[in-house]
């Protein structure tokens, strides 16, 4: 059973981050809900997790996590080991790099890892751009696991 909830995760995001972050990590909480039918709730100690799962052929798979500490961890590298379209995927990564202006090449970025919010995001045109592209990824999953059925 998990610990955490959207209230309980809030007040320890509050009293850890500073108000730009809370509001970032609001937004993203609040499509969490909207557009993820397997959004969980974490059960960790130190602090409160989310992942925004979506459906796939392979199951659901999270596309990323976010933590009460203010960082968000990006499953590039999990997607890279599943079976999902290579489309799906680039067209993930090509948007993410332009947005945050990074690289995700499995060279760049070899391992999935939480990273500060505030580092990633600096614009409202950036959080807007990051959850146009998880909707369309998430989107896409679902269309193509409700044809197969």
């Amino acid at each position: 059973m998990s610990k955490w909830n959207k209230k309980k995760f809030i007040i320890d995001l509050e009293e850890n981050c500073s108000r730009e972050v809370v509001k970032i990590t609001s937004q993203i909480i609040d499509f969490s809900e909207k557009h993820s039918k397997h959004l969980t709730w974490g059960r960790g100690e130190e602090h409160g997790t989310m992942t925004f799962r979506c459906t796939s052929d392979m199951g659901i798979l999270p596309l990323f996590h976010i933590n009460s500490g203010g960082n968000i961890n990006l499953q590039i590298n999990f997607l890279r080991n599943k079976e999902i379209p290579k489309m799906v995927l680039r067209d993930m990564v090509v948007k993410l790099e332009s947005n945050l202006l990074r690289e995700y090449d499995p060279e760049m970025y070899p391992i999935d890892s939480f990273e500060p919010i505030e580092d990633l995001f600096n614009t409202k045109s950036q959080v807007i751009k990051f959850l146009k592209t998880i909707e369309a990824v998430s989107y896409t999953h679902l269309r193509a696991h409700e044809t197969l059925r």
